[in-house]
C-alpha cells in the first residue's frame, strides 16, 4: 500500500437514527470502491495504491452525506502518503487487538 486515508464524517443531523443513517449512505459508498477499508467506531480508514483515487473517495463523502439529506456536514481527515515506500497496513496495526 502507498497511502491510506481515515476519515470521520459527521453530518449534522436532528437525531442519531438519522446520523447513523447517513453515515451508513457514506460507509456503503467506500464500501463499492472496492479498496480495503476498516470501520471503527470514530472513523473509517481506507487503503489504496493511488493517493488521488483516496482523495477522491475522500471528496465524495462529502456529496454521498449531501444527497442522503445532511443539511452540512463535517469530516475530518487523516492521510498518510509514502509514494516510494509501504505504508503500515490496516492489518499490521489492528488485526493482532481483535484476534480471540
Amino acid at each position: 500500500m502507498k497511502a491510506s486515508v481515515a476519515i470521520q464524517v459527521l453530518p449534522a443531523m436532528e437525531n442519531d437514527e438519522e446520523l447513523v443513517r447517513v453515515v451508513d449512505a457514506v460507509i456503503d459508498y467506500i464500501r463499492a470502491q472496492g479498496l480495503n477499508y476498516y470501520v471503527g467506531p470514530f472513523e473509517t480508514t481506507i487503503e489504496g495504491e493511488s493517493y488521488d483515487q483516496l482523495m477522491d473517495i475522500v471528496k465524495e463523502c462529502q456529496h454521498v452525506a449531501i444527497r442522503a439529506g445532511a443539511p452540512k456536514v463535517s469530516a475530518y481527515i487523516k492521510v498518510v502518503y509514502e509514494p516510494e515506500g509501504e505504508i503500515l497496513t490496516i492489518e499490521k496495526k489492528v488485526t493482532k487487538h481483535h484476534q480471540g
